[in-house]
């Protein structure tokens, strides 16, 4: 598959179904105000920056398509994008996102809630992808680890054989269509958990450090920090 090619189509599925718990928050985290809009439109203007032809999925659980509505009105969002019911699962809201995505295109699987991810990372995933089939982002361990055992006991592990996985997870979307027409387990922590279930091959792609997941309160510190960096601005966050 090449990437340079006009035929080629290029779709991000956005995953938006978690709930507040963490965050401390009633309101569900993908809708948190970060520097004055949700969350989840900063995601979303991510990858149309990326891309001006890529074809936004968003994937959110059905009761919120109102209330997402409103967010939109309220906020002046029109980038162009589909709502797709979620499921009771990330896998299943996951299949119910690639329903809407063509097989011979390339998608890209994100958390509605990394507003940070930059557009190269975006257009090397899509590269690679289109190359090798799978593109996952990853980054390097920073802290020591250590493997623990039934009894307690512990024991160190090299820290440079390991990655933690982050969004996006890119595939060639026929591959990862068949992938998730498996039944659900428990040992399918993300998308490449399932597409390596299925015999696909995982090739990882550099993430970044500031492609957080926010989840906590701290979080959302964090990112408001980075994004205030970004547009040069010294003000101090605020929660």
């Amino acid at each position: 598959m090449n990437l340079q090619s006009p035929s080629t189509q290029l779709y991000a599925i956005i995953v938006a179904g978690g709930s507040g718990s963490r965050m401390q928050s009633q309101l569900p985290k993908q809708y948190l105000p970060l520097l004055g809009k949700p969350i989840l439109m900063h995601t979303l203007e991510a990858f149309k920056a990326a891309s001006a032809s890529l074809q936004l999925v968003l994937v959110l659980p059905q009761n919120d398509f109102g209330f997402w509505k409103e967010l939109c009105e309220k906020h002046s969002f029109s980038l162009p994008h589909q709502l797709v019911a979620g499921g009771n699962s990330r896998f299943q809201s996951v299949r119910n996102g690639l329903a809407q995505v063509p097989p011979e295109a390339l998608v890209a699987i994100h958390d509605g809630v990394r507003p940070l991810i930059g557009p190269g990372i975006i257009m090397e995933s899509y590269r690679v992808a289109a190359e090798n089939g799978s593109a996952v982002a990853a980054v390097p361990l920073k802290d020591s680890i250590r493997q623990v055992q039934a009894d307690g006991s512990s024991q160190s592990l090299k820290r440079e054989a390991y990655r933690l996985m982050q969004t996006p997870q890119t595939f060639r979307a026929a591959a990862i269509h068949k992938a998730y027409q498996a039944p659900e387990q428990t040992l399918f922590t993300d998308c490449a958990s399932v597409a390596e279930a299925a015999g696909q091959a995982i090739f990882l792609v550099e993430g970044s450090y500031r492609n957080i997941k926010i989840t906590t309160p701290e979080d959302l510190l964090f990112a408001e920090a980075l994004l205030k960096q970004e547009k040069g601005s010294t003000e101090a966050p605020s929660l």
